[in-house]
């Protein structure tokens, strides 16, 4: 499948899974935008080395072209100058995919809401939520502009399991599960201009942060399964190929059809779930 003459735009493509998905999309021939805090020159309060430069160049590597532009996507005039600077350089839009999370060092686990620190907890939400919906209004009428555009929402855990499980943390609970249901309001608002929305929640992800908790790398990440037996079902952030499945489906003859199909059948916004690989699985990609 060719994205050749595609453009992307990943929010939140600094690390983890918002790198993979954009490395993977400059994988089919994409240009991808790729936004966040953390330049060469300035960091974010995450203080991790990562860099959206760093992304950009394993686009275009990859085989895309990689497009590094710092972006707050709490600040409106931020994300509206990005977009505009999208429409003026490019264009069109076809992909968005919100990746913005953040809030790694905020969460405070185990603690019910009248012991987490609330200034944290709120500044979570924010992150988690605030960012994609501001970057869904500015973005989204590009992305509509044209019939066939994708919306990509990442977040963490299935429907069914977070409706049945208690992620031990209020604010994260609402940040995770709310994401779900914006997809799902999303799709019902793109669907009557031929676009489509998705939620994607990954598997235990080998993010450079977790890789460090593990004291381990990509190359040697095998070595933690030794502590922590289960960490052989982790997968490394270029597996989620899952926005790569959506576009292909998205390319096809009869695309809302496909996009109507699946609604029929969940009653929700398309959900591109991550199953879990077996070890002989893992082991035998990544030989």
């Amino acid at each position: 499948m060719s994205l050749k003459g595609k453009v992307a735009l990943v929010a939140g493509g600094t690390r983890g899974a918002g790198r993979g998905i954009a490395v993977e999309l400059g994988a089919a021939g994409a240009t991808v935008y790729v936004t966040g805090r953390t330049t060469r020159t300035q960091q974010s309060e995450y203080g991790r080395p990562e860099t959206i430069e760093e992304t950009a160049e394993q686009v275009t590597a990859a085989g895309g072209r990689g497009v590094a532009v710092r972006v707050d996507h709490l600040v409106p005039a931020e994300v509206s100058d990005l977009v505009s600077r999208i429409q003026r350089d490019e264009g069109r839009l076809d992909i968005l995919v919100n990746d913005i999370w953040g809030g790694e060092y905020l969460i405070e686990w185990n603690k019910p809401v009248w012991d987490h620190n609330l200034e944290n907890g709120l500044r979570m939400l924010r992150l988690a939520l605030d960012t994609h919906l501001i970057t869904a209004h500015y973005a989204l009428p590009l992305l509509i502009a044209q019939p066939g555009g994708l919306l990509v929402e990442v977040t963490d855990g299935t429907p069914e399991y977070n409706a049945a499980t208690y992620r031990i943390s209020p604010f994260y609970d609402l940040c995770k599960t709310a994401t779900t249901r914006m997809a799902w309001a999303h799709s019902k608002d793109l669907a009557p201009h031929g676009a489509t929305s998705v939620c994607m929640t990954p598997g235990w992800l080998r993010s450079e942060i977790m890789l460090e908790t593990f004291g381990v790398t990509e190359g040697n990440w095998r070595d933690a399964i030794e502590k922590v037996p289960h960490f052989i079902i982790s997968e490394t952030p270029r597996f989620i190929r899952a926005c790569r499945r959506s576009t292909r489906a998205r390319s096809g003859p009869r695309p809302m059809e496909w996009h109507r199909r699946l609604q029929r059948r969940t009653g929700k916004a398309i959900r591109v779930q991550r199953s879990r690989r077996l070890e002989a699985r893992l082991l035998a990609l990544y030989p």
